[in-house]
């Protein structure tokens, strides 16, 4: 059968003997004949011993399969023995050693390369494939494997953070600092710092500094508050005190001299606490004139507040702050108070929406302020106060328009039988009648100033032409804050 086929086919048998010299030629050390030659089957019935050796020589021997079955038919798998002829092409990858021999990339062959990843077993494995595939951009598969990890373990996320999060390591222990103190030693500082009146107590050997100079090198400029004796220095700042009691306690923010003179000097205190000017001698316990501002002879003089019964164990400074209930005379009280009230219902608008039932919310104003001769004024508006303190002076009465109109006349005193000092004020109303409001003299936010909140303790009506009281429903009233105005002055004329 090969006789034909090599005559039939005398180009092929002389490009095989080409192929097969030029294999030789560029083998550097030829395998054995037989496992390189070895024929798949043979057609020469006369093939002796030597027909292996006939094979590579004789263009009639047995021919690679790759080569004979390659027109006919598919090549068959790959054996051992294809694999090594296919070395000896010359079109073959040389290989690599630094890569894994397989033929793929990976290392792994087709078969193993189609293979599916193993699948999750424990909860941690579910939930750390979940978040690859959430990385991964696949929500679907990652979202099923959250669930299925969250019902094998409801606590698996813990775990996954401390496997892949863990906590750092915990700070050495004081242990070790105290091993080191014995080494080197350092001075430890006072745990509890001074009080405030030992703190002021050190400022006592303290003068007044001078201002530094302008120019570096030069001499400072004169301090003659510095050079005055202290007997001139407390009547400086004793006016200034009677002036005004803010700007004389800033004082003690110039220096540690001046801050020890504020908290220590007992003298200028004393005349704060007892003087006409912001002291008891301020405070009246009794009407000095009517409701309407005349003088009423049958109201007798004026009887004022007398001093605390506390004051020996007290420095008078604690006590023109936090005992005297002090009435500030140089701005307004103001009481804000909010309420709602329904509108009316328009039947043209849904039934669902704002507009059917409509509410308002009303804010009013009530201010309140007193003079140092025991009149007050009242004002019940919904002016803002903007637009209305600067209008409370006595002529507002009188006034026919504008925001302080409809101001009412009205008198104040201290009740020295109530509790604490309350604040009573008496004021005009409607024909016939007069409105007394009963207020406690507090310290706004818990301050220790008191006098800058008034809170309810009653309000009432009082009928001249029956004799009757009648007292008003205290529904959402507010307390009375103080404001300072600057055009009435610290004095408040």
């Amino acid at each position: 059968m090969t006789g034909p086929s090599s005559e039939a086919n005398p180009d092929l048998e002389s490009f095989r003997e080409q192929w097969r010299a030029e294999v030789r030629s560029r083998r550097p050390a030829p395998a054995p004949a037989p496992a390189l030659t070895a024929p798949r089957s043979t057609t020469n019935a006369n093939a002796g011993p030597s027909s292996s050796a006939g094979a590579v020589a004789g263009p009639s021997s047995a021919r690679p399969a790759s080569l004979v079955g390659g027109p006919k038919k598919p090549p068959p798998a790959p054996t051992k023995q294809v694999a090594a002829q296919d070395d000896d092409h010359d079109e073959v990858q040389p290989r690599v050693f630094d890569e894994p021999a397989s033929g793929s990339s990976t290392g792994m062959t087709l078969k193993e390369e189609r293979a599916e990843p193993e699948e999750p077993v424990s909860a941690l494995d579910h939930y750390e494939k979940a978040v690859e595939r959430e990385t991964a951009g696949k929500l679907g598969d990652s979202l099923r494997l959250y669930r299925k990890a969250f019902r094998m373990d409801d606590s698996v996320d813990q775990k996954y953070k401390a496997k892949h999060f863990p906590k750092p390591p915990p700070k050495p222990t004081t242990t070790t600092t105290t091993t080191k103190t014995p080494t080197a030693p350092t001075p430890t500082a006072d745990p509890t710092p001074p009080s405030i009146t030992d703190l002021i107590a050190s400022f006592s050997h303290l003068s007044i500094p001078p201002a530094p100079p302008p120019i570096e090198g030069m001499p400072p400029p004169p301090c003659p508050l510095a050079a005055l004796p202290d007997e001139i220095l407390m009547h400086i700042l004793l006016s200034l005190a009677l002036a005004d009691p803010a700007s004389f306690v800033r004082l003690s923010l110039v220096c540690r001299r001046l801050a020890h003179l504020v908290a220590t000097e007992d003298r200028i205190w004393r005349r704060l606490s007892l003087g006409p000017e912001f002291g008891l001698l301020a405070l009246h316990t009794s009407f000095t004139r009517s409701v309407t501002w005349e003088l009423d002879p049958l109201l007798g003089p004026p009887t004022y507040l007398p001093p605390p019964s506390t004051i020996p164990q007290l420095s008078w400074q604690t006590t023109f702050r936090t005992l005297l209930p002090r009435i500030r005379f140089g701005g307004a009280y103001i009481s804000t108070v909010n309420y709602i009230r329904p509108g009316a219902h328009d039947p043209t608008a849904s039934t669902s929406g704002w507009g059917a039932n409509p509410v308002h919310i009303v804010t009013y104003y009530r201010y309140l302020r007193f003079f140092r001769d025991g009149t007050a004024l009242s004002l019940l508006t919904t002016h803002e106060p903007s637009d209305v303190v600067a209008h409370l002076t006595r002529d507002a009465p009188s006034l026919k328009s504008g925001a302080a109109k409809g101001a009412l006349r009205g008198r104040w005193k201290i009740d020295a039988d109530g509790d604490e000092g309350d604040l009573v004020v008496e004021t005009e109303g409607v024909s016939q009648y007069v409105y007394r409001m009963e207020l406690g003299v507090k310290a706004a936010g818990g301050g220790r100033g008191r006098g800058t909140r008034l809170v309810w303790r009653g309000f009432w009506s009082y009928s001249r032409a029956t004799g009757e009281w009648a007292e008003f429903v205290q529904r959402g009233q507010k307390a009375f804050y103080f404001s300072r105005v600057g055009r009435f002055g610290v004095m408040g004329e």
